[in-house]
């Protein structure tokens, strides 16, 4: 496949080093500095030039080309991207944009701005934000399968009960399989035998219901969300977060300090509480009970105000932090330091576009451990090598650190074992390293 990204940001660099494998890809960039860069780290051809001009475009070989990603930092050059090369191309559109009323445009009318796909940046990051925050002690998750599979990655702390323990031990769930175990820099298919260590991470995937009961073994001192969250940052992620949190019954309370935004954001979210302040005073912080809140979600237009936020809402007593981090470098850092989740938007899009390129036509892609490796939602085809054997026989011929997760047939979950035949048309949600994902997903 041909694909041709406008936008050599941190968002089209990402999807571009996943995509340089298995396809001919052409990133096109105005920045000189930036094209010299990109053909020098990675293994694709960089354009100098205008993607929103035809000469360009049809440098790049837009006529041949199967899809076209709009994702540069400007919502209306991202628009104007794909119209122009839905004009000159047969070429699939995705176009990257922030404002949400672009999004909402395009959704009561699919062929609005000749884009085939439209992603919401803001959107995006807030509902992976809310995911996080109503799974306990979870650092990732995500649905598959129309919600009846879950993903979710948890780290397991020095007191948690599962530490010491061998995933046989730990495995008591009739719906839930261990996908992996990452241990510093090295990512572990478990085996029954495979102990499970403090400051490990593990990757689960199987029924909500069962990944819920898991993190409740995992750290037994998290309960369900069932206190409230504390938003820090009437940002567009902030307003999402609450929006979203308020549709699930969930109690939350916004800080922002500009009294117009306090205003506009009180009055379009009647059921949340919407304080004018400060949320770097400790002293209101101490004052307000801030501690008493369940997560605190720092949404501040800056990667520095989220840490600052963060580690003084821990301060006064709060159990759990996520925080927006813009710059996908200071995830870890943020982490190692206090942050609980750092959630980073630009890496969350990438991820959505990603299912996208798939040869096998993947349903759902999720990355996991910043791209290390793939969750994916495959619907078998009928020549796959899955299909009528057991899977203790049919898996050899996948790559070797492919783990199948979960299967869904029908609208009926299935537990993975060893004897399950899988037949065509199911849904498969399995594990892959990232150098795998693209054979995985052209085999099934």
């Amino acid at each position: 496949m041909r694909v041709i990204i406008v936008g050599a940001g941190q968002v089209g660099e990402s999807i571009a080093a996943d995509l340089s494998d298995a396809h001919d890809v052409v990133i096109v960039e105005q920045d000189p500095d930036r094209v010299e860069e990109i053909n020098y780290n990675l293994d694709v051809l960089a354009v100098e030039g205008d993607g929103t001009s035809v000469s360009t475009l049809e440098e790049a070989d837009v006529a041949d080309a199967d899809m076209v990603i709009a994702s540069t930092d400007d919502d209306e050059t991202n628009i104007v991207v794909c119209s122009t090369a839905k004009a000159v191309s047969d070429a699939f559109t995705i176009a990257r944009v922030k404002n949400t009323e672009y999004l909402r445009t395009w959704r009561r009318s699919r062929s609005a701005f000749g884009i085939d796909f439209m992603v919401c940046t803001y959107l995006l990051a807030a509902e992976s934000i809310v995911r996080v925050v109503g799974l306990p002690a979870a650092r990732d998750a995500d649905t598959f399968a129309d919600g009846r599979v879950e993903m979710a990655e948890f780290d397991v702390g020095e007191e948690s009960p599962l530490a010491g323990q061998t995933v046989a031990e730990a495995d008591t769930y009739d719906s839930l399989t261990f996908a992996a175990v990452v241990r510093g820099e090295e990512m572990l298919i478990p085996t029954g035998s495979t102990e499970l260590r403090a400051d490990d991470r593990l990757i689960v995937i199987g029924t909500p219901r069962s990944v819920r009961a898991f993190a409740g073994d995992v750290a037994p001192d998290e309960t369900a969300l069932s206190g409230e969250v504390v938003i820090i940052g009437g940002s567009e992620i902030g307003y999402h977060v609450a929006r979203l949190l308020a549709d699930r019954g969930v109690d939350a309370r916004l800080l922002e300090q500009d009294p117009e935004r306090a205003r506009q954001l009180a009055e379009e979210l009647p059921e949340t509480i919407v304080m004018e302040t400060d949320a770097t005073d400790i002293e209101f912080l101490e004052r307000e009970h801030i501690g008493d809140a369940e997560v605190v979600v720092a949404a501040l237009d800056s990667d520095e105000k989220n840490l600052l936020a963060s580690l003084l809402s821990e301060r006064v007593g709060t159990d759990r932090s996520v925080a927006v981090i813009d710059q996908s470098e200071y995830v870890d850092l943020f982490e190692a330091v206090g942050v609980d989740v750092g959630v980073n938007p630009r890496e969350v899009v990438a991820e959505e576009i990603t299912r996208f390129t798939r040869a096998g036509g993947a349903e759902n892609v999720a990355l996991v451990e910043s791209g290390r490796a793939e969750v994916l939602e495959i619907e078998v085809s009928p020549d796959s090598p899955l299909v009528g054997e057991p899977i203790r026989e049919s898996i050899r011929s996948l790559p070797d650190d492919v783990v199948i997760g979960a299967i869904t047939r029908g609208g009926e979950y299935i537990v993975p074992r060893g004897e399950t035949v899988i037949e065509a048309g199911d849904h498969v949600v399995l594990f892959a390293a990232i150098e795998h994902a693209e054979t995985v997903a052209s085999m099934l």
